[in-house]
């Protein structure tokens, strides 16, 4: 924890931390932060301060000061405010976010919105000079993916951190990408990743939107309808109109592991075809759309195949346990956030390829450390994060393209390379939403 560290101390590399650093995407020098004459530590403006915002706010106070909470629904932005490891009863509240990355001193921000308003925020942040820690999944639609990789090419002087924290554990989701990528499970042929379906729920009543939410500011770029509880907050991740449904909520963890093990995360890469024909939703649709608008909508039961150029296939499925079953020509291992099992595992197969070194090259040269810490010691030091950005909108395209297959009903084709679908109009038509006036998303090239 770097708390009580100094800005001085928290800019500064020292010579052994220096040796190791590696600076694939940023090259430039730490910038100074804005508070520093105050009290030597960077300071952060967080942007939606619900349930998930506000643990991730508990976080990223050990590492600056959080000195701007805003949310569109009072209550939760006044909560921050007064909680003792947030605000501490002196954070200034916003309810538009613009006011928070107008402040000239704030370093840091954390975008913890639902889904379909991370890429707009994320893309003004940077704009506005901050570094950015975003929630995942950090995009709604395959168009998405490409303009933020864009913004982070362009605004390469900022650190970019996704908020997929399986990525910092070493005993299992990194012990899992190292036995694979060194080969010791053979040639991988299948990897089942499990998911669990998602609620179905419905009719919802329409209702009186409450005092302390700005409804039309919550609806951002998405098509402006009547509110209903269940729309709302947590439970927007099961409506396509704010999310993914389970194949990006969770997808966006378990797809990242599966294809990192695989190398199947770089610019280019990706499935090859994508088949959800057998998938069912909690309501009625045609040509991809839900018939009706009060119920939830994403798929609930799914076996999601893709397939990639090398032949390995992997499967995104509702059944079984939750976590990532990796079978090659030599051996089969199972992980999830509780355990690894397997007789790879279980025989210690990794005893000679698996030391601080290897975690440390999967951590793109750092030490190991939680993935918060991570990104302030990239900050500081220069570096590309170990939950980048550009790894993640690659696997995002994967679970995208698992949702707009179960919403057809039908297989795709899709060419890594040109990030296109290919040979089917309708579907291609899935890539990019029309997005709200008002509410339209910077395009950066």
């Amino acid at each position: 924890m770097q708390s009580k560290s100094s800005r001085r101390r928290f800019l500064q590399q020292s010579s052994a931390l220096a040796a190791v650093a590696a600076v694939p995407y940023f090259m430039s020098s730490p910038k100074a932060f804005a508070n520093q004459a105050k009290n030597d530590r960077p300071t952060i403006g967080c942007i939606g301060t619900g349930s998930m915002g506000t643990g991730d706010a508990h976080g990223h106070s050990g590492f600056g000061d959080i000195i701007a909470v805003c949310d569109v629904d009072s209550k939760h932005a006044e909560r921050a405010k007064n909680d003792d490891k947030i605000g501490k009863g002196k954070a200034d509240v916003y309810e538009d976010y613009r006011k928070v990355l107008e402040r000239k001193d704030i370093d840091v921000v954390s975008v913890v919105t639902p889904d379909h308003w991370h890429v707009k925020i994320a893309i003004e942040a940077l704009q506005a000079g901050k570094h950015v820690f975003c929630q995942k999944p950090l995009t709604l639609t395959i168009e998405e993916n490409q303009l933020i990789r864009n913004a982070c090419k362009k605004y390469d002087k900022q650190i970019f951190t996704v908020g997929t924290q399986q990525r910092d554990a070493k005993g299992l989701f990194l012990r899992a990408v190292n036995m694979v990528q060194k080969g010791l499970l053979g040639d991988i042929k299948t990897i089942t990743v499990g998911i669990n379906g998602s609620p179905t729920g419905g009719p919802f009543p329409v209702a009186e939107v409450p005092k302390n939410l700005n409804w039309d500011m919550w609806l951002g770029q998405a098509p402006k309808v009547d509110y209903r509880e269940k729309r709302c907050h947590y439970e927007f991740r099961w409506w396509y109109e704010y999310s993914g449904g389970k194949f990006t909520d969770w997808g966006a963890h378990h797809v990242d592991i599966a294809t990192w093990a695989i190398n199947e995360n770089g610019e280019g890469q990706g499935p090859i075809e994508v088949d959800g024909t057998n998938a069912k939703h909690p309501c009625p649709y045609e040509k991809g759309y839900a018939t009706v608008d009060d119920r939830y909508n994403t798929a609930h039961e799914f076996t999601t195949k893709c397939k990639f150029a090398s032949g390995t296939e992997m499967i995104i499925t509702s059944e079984g346990d939750n976590g990532v079953l990796f079978e090659g020509t030599k051996g089969r291992i199972f992980v999830n956030r509780g355990k690894i099992t397997g007789k790879p595992i279980e025989e210690n197969w990794d005893k000679d390829t698996y030391a601080d070194a290897d975690v440390q090259k999967l951590f793109k040269g750092k030490p190991h450390e939680g993935h918060k810490a991570n990104f302030f010691r990239c900050i500081r030091e220069g570096g590309l994060p170990v939950s980048d950005v550009f790894s993640h909108v690659q696997m995002m395209n994967t679970c995208h393209l698992a949702a707009i297959s179960s919403r057809l009903g039908r297989a795709i084709k899709w060419n890594p390379k040109a990030e296109q679908i290919t040979g089917d109009d309708e579907a291609a038509a899935f890539l990019a939403r029309k997005q709200r006036a008002g509410f339209e998303i910077a395009k950066v090239s």
